[in-house]
């Protein structure tokens, strides 16, 4: 009889999750500093690969995008999700609730496919264990098991809502408990205790020793990130359901988005954090249920892997990125530039002779506005890492370099180099796109009593359009929060397409070669929308900071309003004459 018991939350640190107190009759947990053992912590092993869910051994286990697994067929049943029109894909127009406590958000179901790693794992546990069942060793064990649920735990049985169930098998504690979970007489949170029937002496602590080392050997290499090779450090499983050490997604994700062994495009944004931050605010949290298995089964491996990591963060100097001082570059657009002054001619063969050819870009603080912690610097607080595609190098020395915009960084310290400035950066990346989501939804619904306004209502007419510009009411400024993702996209694109067939001087045949067609990604499109605007470098550079792309878009929609009343007030202050 299965049971049906609350979902408990796995989401937890691994000292708690691993850490609870032991005793000879009961199934306990150590501390995730101490390797699980076979006998003593039989229980915790199990429970390692069983479903929070169902209580069942794990089958076909999916990683959900808080970092929390479960049975593919315990999945919540899915719905058709509100209010969200980017990215609007095909596999993230259904989504369901959340079922673990900690989290309860909408996930969508192209988040969630089975994970690669953890289905090898519990297939390999399944099969060893049904293996080492038939065995001579095992047969001279006979054991009793019965669960202690929470009730039992807490000394108060008589409240518990079934009987108590009990289970007599061959093999060790291990093998027993798993077979008991096998069968669904054991729930989730269940404890269990031991009693032994088998005559003689007691060798279930050699079995469960015995059987735990095979398991450890058989599942070892399905524990290897394929990017390093190495033990998983900090497990990140991408929505394909393939694992990697979160510090190797990283570094995927800085060169390209797709999946390293399947090929698919991931939609982790590039730029997640390289650490994970246990505070459940993090945009892509690691494997809850792999990072306890390596703690439990494996924890000096990790720490030798931790401390590995930490000395290669420490070899890299603390200022450790040149700056160059000119000009407003945005991600993903060319940046073009003449090279004259020595100290930049130096500063461009170090980066293009270091092998990675990066450097960053800032606009001059020529007002002296206050940047934060760094106070009146020189520079803009925040910039775009530019990496160079071309170096034409003149007779005299000079150069003129083509560069494209790689991600934003915020500056944390700086200093100088042999007469340019150097500086210690903090990559800024993107909200989640569930959180993009959730932004979109919670802007329309606390707006849904205004009035949406649509790229006609400001932009429809051409420029030139007298009605418009003899009108005495200048371009109103929307709400734009009442707007779904896809209308400012909208709005974006009628403008440009406004300008352009009036055959606006900055929209010549020229811009579009050097930065392109006008983009129909959202994402692309505020970074492509400000290279090309003729208006000043200090309005635009505030669109650096945000990490919703929802929010540059609103950014970009108010230039526009504005654009059109600077053209709007030109117009009817010459009429006036």
């Amino acid at each position: 009889m299965a049971s049906s018991l609350p979902l408990n939350d796995t989401q937890l640190s691994l000292r708690s999750a691993l850490s609870k107190t032991s005793n000879s009759s009961t199934s306990s947990t150590t501390s995730s500093n101490t390797s699980l053992h076979a006998s003593n912590d039989a229980r915790q092993i199990v429970r390692l690969v069983q479903c929070p869910q169902c209580s069942y051994p794990l089958r076909e286990p999916v990683t959900l995008p808080c970092g929390n697994s479960l049975c593919k067929k315990c999945i919540p049943e899915s719905h058709l999700r509100e209010n969200i029109t980017y990215p609007a894909t095909a596999n993230r127009l259904q989504g369901f609730l959340c079922p673990f406590s900690a989290c309860r958000k909408e996930h969508a179901v192209g988040d969630c496919s089975v994970n690669v790693v953890l289905n090898n794992v519990t297939e390999l546990v399944r099969e060893e264990i049904e293996r080492y069942r038939y065995t001579a060793e095992a047969s001279e064990v006979l054991l009793q098991v019965e669960e202690r649920d929470q009730w039992s735990v807490a000394g108060v049985s008589s409240l518990r809502d079934a009987g108590v169930r009990v289970q007599v098998s061959r093999g060790g504690r291990l093998a027993s408990t798993y077979a008991m979970a096998e069968m669904g007489e054991l729930a989730y949170d269940s404890e269990v205790t031991y009693t032994v029937l088998s005559l003689g002496h007691d060798n279930s602590e050699v079995v469960d020793a015995v059987l735990l080392d095979q398991l450890k050997e058989v599942t070892r290499a399905e524990l290897d990130c394929q990017v390093c090779y190495g033990l998983f450090l900090e497990p990140l499983t991408t929505v394909c359901g393939h694992t990697f050490c979160r510090r190797c997604v990283h570094r995927v994700l800085d060169h390209t988005n797709i999946c390293p062994i399947c090929r698919r495009t991931m939609s982790i944004r590039p730029g997640i954090s390289a650490q994970w931050i246990e505070s459940g605010t993090q945009q892509s949290p690691s494997n809850t249920l792999l990072m306890m298995l390596l703690a439990g089964l494996c924890p000096e491996v990790v720490a030798e892997r931790a401390e590995a990591a930490r000395a290669e963060s420490t070899t890299v100097g603390e200022l450790d990125t040149p700056l160059f001082i000119c000009t407003l570059s945005c991600p993903t657009m060319p940046t073009f530039l003449f090279i004259f002054e020595p100290r930049y001619r130096l500063m461009i063969r170090r980066a293009v002779e270091n092998g990675n050819g990066n450097f960053g870009m800032l606009l001059p603080n020529r007002k002296g506005k206050d940047q934060g912690d760094l106070g009146v610097a020189p520079f803009y607080q925040y910039g775009t890492l530019l990496h160079i595609v071309d170096v034409r190098l003149l007779p005299d020395g000079r150069s003129m370099i083509e560069t494209v915009g790689v991600s934003r960084f915020r500056v944390l310290r700086y200093g100088e180099l042999d007469g340019y400035t150097i500086g210690k950066v903090e990559r800024i990346d993107d909200i989640s796109l569930a959180a993009e989501e959730a932004l979109e939804v919670a802007d329309i619904t606390s707006s849904s009593n205004t009035r949406n306004f649509s790229a006609e209502d400001h932009f429809g007419a051409p420029p030139h359009h007298v009605a418009s510009l003899s009108s005495h009411q200048p371009p109103v400024l929307p709400d734009f929060n009442s707007m779904s993702t896809q209308d400012l996209m909208k709005i974006g694109r009628t403008f440009v397409k406004k300008w352009q067939d009036s055959s606006a001087a900055w929209l010549t045949d020229r811009v579009y070669t050097a930065y392109g067609e006008c983009p129909e990604d959202p994402a692309l499109f505020p970074w492509w929308f400000a290279t090309v605007l003729p208006i000043d470098e200090y309005v635009k550079v505030d669109l650096l900071p945000l990490t919703s792309v929802r929010e540059r878009l609103k950014m970009c929609v108010e230039w526009m309003v504005q654009f059109e009343r600077s053209k709007w007030y030109a117009h009817l202050f010459s009429q006036s004459y």
